[in-house]
């Protein structure tokens, strides 16, 4: 008997167990109302507005509007066989919605076929519904309760340029949401491109969830639990970039029929002034799928290759400072160091002409920078190679080393998306190319002019100018001013860059970028409204037309920007990117043009012409050209 009590009181308890658990996951927790998805319980997510994205100087670039979408749950409206569920009229559906059934059957069948397809997830059936077919939708939607018109959030730009800038947003690939999948689903919208995409965690906002009872019929009956368990949504942030638009707008008009890049920076902080890539985009194209296709897919003028950022140039003249410093630095020249121009650099049966106009008697090194002497930085560049005439990877190291400290041949660590590091050679690069001990300064010596195999892209060229400014430091350069009102901590940004030259070896330097404006190259654009040091460059081009560089300190007293400018198959630096870097600094500096004749040249100069002469002749290397054919012209007598 005592047994039997044992039993019946150990089966009591394990009921007792069960009464409790079930009363307490009934009556004190919503952990399984919340999380099944069923009829009594409707969860809707409530997408934020993502951030807006203004200039330095609060001028909004980018804002939003929305649209509207239809999303379904697939597995209410087909079972597994794919035949309809509950009574499902899809003709009358999709007469209702404007489509064939043969649409639909296609757009349910994409969704129900995807890889990572779940049943009870809510997926884009229609997008960019209009606000009358949302209206119409509305008012018969409660009869497909497996549909649910969701309110998104798109894209408004206030401007017509700075594309390559602020990118643009797509629908999410499904990579993309497995990277993130516990807030991206599918039909969300993400950054792709620029600063919409290298900034996406604080443009996109925190969505808002909201829980809705609901009847059998999937009609709302009201809030889940008065509310308590939804989620508020939360805006993305504002964003204000370092860009001052006036700079960017200026810049992309000079560009305007024309390839190449103007970059301005602050030298002072990093901060990016003006980043204009050409061909220029105007990211309205964006908002049409056609359009922005169609951008991406021109394998020819390639707008959507960012040039300021990704195009690797030899830098040309304009490198010639860079080849001045490194000598300084290492000792292989000094300040009184001369060389003679024998109408160009002589070794053998080699030749390098110049124009520098002071030959056969000795050049210092400020004159060499005013009037851009070849002669001088090839011998200089030799030097600086043979500083161990036993062993020329020492100097080659050295020289590398000091380039790679301004930012050269490497990436550079910015918040851009894309980017390129450049070439800067070693001597383990020449020791591939030529084999270890074969190769010798002579067959390099382009490399002292900016040529040979020299490339650095446009902001690296604008960051060396700012270091150069700033007498051997530089910040790296970045894109975002402030975020919420509040700048930038990001030590990255913050802290100095030193370079591996000593500061005392820039005076010269600067008197000489100074010389270029008073008695060299870029006289014909002087001004008396600033004062500016600079630097020509005419970078040889197998493939046509030279490219035409500059870069530009301004003003020289107290350096407020830094810019360096290409212009593709543009000739003489001075012909196009000298005069448009001259204009950038005029309007940051003074405010205003003052020079509306030298504008409206660099607005109006057209350079397709040679663009297309390009094209014919790579078409015709190939075999693929055809000559076009003569229209005839038919003379009517009578």
């Amino acid at each position: 008997m005592k047994k039997l009590m044992i039993v019946y009181v150990l089966i009591l308890s394990i009921v007792c167990l069960f009464i409790g658990r079930l009363a307490y996951l009934q009556l004190l927790t919503d952990r399984y109302t919340l999380n099944a998805f069923n009829t009594s319980i409707k969860q809707e997510i409530v997408y934020p507005n993502r951030g807006d994205i203004l200039d330095r100087n609060g001028k909004l670039l980018v804002s939003n509007t929305f649209s509207y979408e239809l999303d379904v749950i697939a597995s209410r409206v087909i079972d597994k066989s794919g035949d309809p569920v509950n009574d499902f009229d899809k003709e009358k559906f999709s007469k209702m919605v404007g489509i064939s059934t043969l649409k639909f059957d296609s757009i349910i069948s994409k969704i129900t076929s995807a890889k990572d397809y779940k049943k009870l997830s809510p997926y884009p059936f229609l997008k960019n519904i209009s606000r009358e077919d949302f209206a119409r939708m509305q008012e018969q939607l409660y009869l497909y309760p497996a549909f649910s018109i969701i309110k998104r959030p798109e894209r408004k730009y206030m401007v017509n340029t700075a594309g390559n800038i602020l990118g643009y947003i797509n629908e999410a690939n499904p990579s993309y949401i497995k990277s993130d999948s516990t807030y991206y689903q599918p039909g969300d919208l993400v950054g792709i491109a620029g600063v919409e995409k290298s900034y996406e965690k604080d443009l996109r906002g925190v969505k808002g969830v909201k829980n809705l009872i609901v009847d059998r019929t999937m009609s709302v009956v009201g809030p889940y639990k008065n509310g308590d368990y939804d989620r508020p949504v939360k805006s993305g942030k504002t964003v204000n970039l370092t860009i001052d638009y006036r700079l960017q707008e200026l810049a992309e008009q000079m560009l305007s029929n024309k390839r190449g890049a103007i970059v301005a920076i602050d030298p002072n902080n990093g901060e990016i002034l003006a980043l204009a890539s050409a061909p220029t985009i105007n990211p309205n194209d964006y908002l049409n799928s056609k359009l922005r296709n169609e951008l991406i897919r021109d394998s020819i003028s390639k707008p959507t290759f960012d040039r300021a950022l990704q195009g690797a140039y030899p830098p040309g003249s304009t490198f010639k400072m860079m080849t001045a410093l490194a000598g300084l630095q290492m000792g292989t020249m000094t300040e009184q160091t001369t060389y003679v121009c024998k109408h160009g650099f002589r070794y053998g049966r080699m030749h390098i002409g110049c124009h520098c106009g002071m030959y056969y008697v000795p050049q210092g090194l400020e004159h060499a920078i005013g009037k851009s002497c070849n002669n001088f930085f090839s011998e200089a560049y030799r030097d600086i190679v043979r500083k161990d005439p036993n062993d020329y990877s020492v100097g080659m190291n050295q020289w590398a080393s000091i380039m790679n400290s301004f930012g050269l041949g490497k990436f550079m660590g910015t918040d851009l998306p894309v980017g390129s590091k450049g070439l800067i050679p070693n001597s383990d690069f020449y020791d591939k190319r030529f084999g270890e001990g074969v190769w010798n300064p002579y067959r390099i010596i382009f490399n002292g002019m900016g040529q040979g195999d020299i490339n650095t892209t446009p902001l690296q060229m604008a960051n060396f100018t700012a270091a150069i400014a700033n007498k051997g430091f530089f910040y790296t350069p970045h894109i975002v001013h402030q975020i919420d009102g509040k700048p930038l901590t990001d030590s990255t940004y913050m802290v100095k860059k030193n370079t591996l030259v000593d500061p005392s070896h820039f005076d010269i330097v600067l008197r000489g970028m100074r010389n270029v404006f008073t008695m060299g190259t870029a006289r014909s654009f002087d001004t008396s409204s600033f004062t500016q040091m600079g630097k020509t460059g005419t970078a040889q081009n197998s493939h046509g037309q030279d490219h035409s560089l500059f870069i530009l300190i301004a003003p020289a007293d107290k350096p407020k920007i830094a810019v360096a400018a290409i212009v593709e198959n543009g000739s003489w630096g001075t012909t196009w990117a000298g005069p448009m870097s001259s204009l950038v600094a005029e309007l940051y500096i003074t405010d205003t043009i003052k020079r509306p004749a030298l504008l409206e040249r660099m607005k109006s100069g057209n350079l397709q012409g040679e663009y297309r002469r390009q094209w014919i002749d790579y078409l015709k290397r190939k075999g693929l050209y055809v000559e076009p054919q003569k229209e005839k012209i038919v003379t009517l007598k009578g």
